[in-house]
């Protein structure tokens, strides 16, 4: 399961009520950031996440509003003198920012806490287990953008009446069967994983896109995710003006949602100058399944 919450959700210029771009992400005992807008420490303190276990921050580009928030955040982390490496994963123009920012701050290559920069290209980010992480590129004006792909597999679960049919004890002979390794029970008997064993379920796909003025191309990697998570800066109304600025309007990101089959959409990104009725009423035409996140929301996948 991926659980998430949304710790900023405005556009470029925050408001009173919502915070610049960060998202937590929790699945399988790890969390990691989809960015960190300015104020997102705090924002991770008034959630009630805290910062532990916290090592790993996937940027989805440059632009300031959705990186300004990691020098803060790391110099509370070395001040709490935490012993995690932090991974930043983001395109090479992106991590060039970030060095950049950071040098400016401590000095080349230096920082209050030990950092390694992974550069993405489109494919496999990360194996982190019980989960994996992909990314692929998304055009947002001049940068090196990408969304994130976190997929985990599907499982075969063990049949209580089937086992209690065959006469397979409690205890490690179980354990064996669902790691699909063939038994011996008492009376020289096999049992075969394929006896006990039901159909795959419980695999989740959770897709996140940061800001992107396209959406062509990008369904095949947002095809039948459980949840979408997408930007929606402007009204339909305002079509140009998003055009000239790079950003999805709620129509856009809904007309995306349905051509990719997703369970439920949840829009983001969202500008001041709408109140967030007219951002819901667009997209729920199109896609019924939606809702308009908020700062400190919460959502499991």
């Amino acid at each position: 399961m991926f659980a998430l919450t949304f710790l900023g959700t405005s556009a470029s210029v925050p408001s009173a009520e919502r915070n610049h771009p960060a998202l937590l992400l929790e699945a399988a005992g790890q969390r990691m950031l989809i960015d960190c807008g300015e104020g997102t420490q705090r924002q991770l303190l008034r959630s009630g996440a805290g910062f532990r276990r916290l090592d790993r921050i996937l940027l989805t580009h440059g632009h300031l509003d959705h990186v300004l928030g990691i020098p803060g955040l790391f110099s509370t982390l070395g001040l709490r003198q935490t012993s995690d490496v932090m991974t930043i994963h983001g395109g090479p123009g992106t991590l060039d920012i970030v060095i950049r920012m950071l040098a400016g701050l401590w000095g080349e290559g230096r920082a209050p806490i030990a950092i390694e920069f992974a550069p993405l290209s489109e494919g496999h980010v990360v194996d982190a287990g019980d989960f994996t992480i992909n990314c692929f590129p998304v055009r947002h004006r001049d940068t090196d953008s990408f969304g994130f792909v976190f997929q985990s597999p599907a499982r075969r679960h063990l049949l209580s009446d089937r086992l209690s049919a065959l006469g397979v004890p409690d205890g490690p002979m179980r354990g064996e069967l669902a790691a699909g390794r063939p038994i011996m029970i008492e009376g020289g008997r096999t049992i075969d994983p394929e006896d006990v064993l039901g159909p795959p379920s419980g695999g989740n796909k959770l897709v996140v896109i940061g800001d992107t003025e396209a959406t062509e191309g990008l369904s095949r990697h947002a095809a039948d995710a459980d949840l979408l998570v997408i930007e929606a800066t402007f009204l339909d109304r305002d079509a140009p003006t998003a055009r000239d600025y790079g950003h999805l309007t709620a129509a856009e990101a809904a007309r995306f949602a349905a051509a990719s089959n997703v369970r439920q959409l949840v829009l983001t990104h969202l500008s001041g100058r709408y109140e967030d009725g007219e951002i819901l009423a667009e997209a729920a035409k199109i896609f019924p399944n939606v809702r308009i996140a908020a700062d400190f929301d919460r959502i499991a996948v």
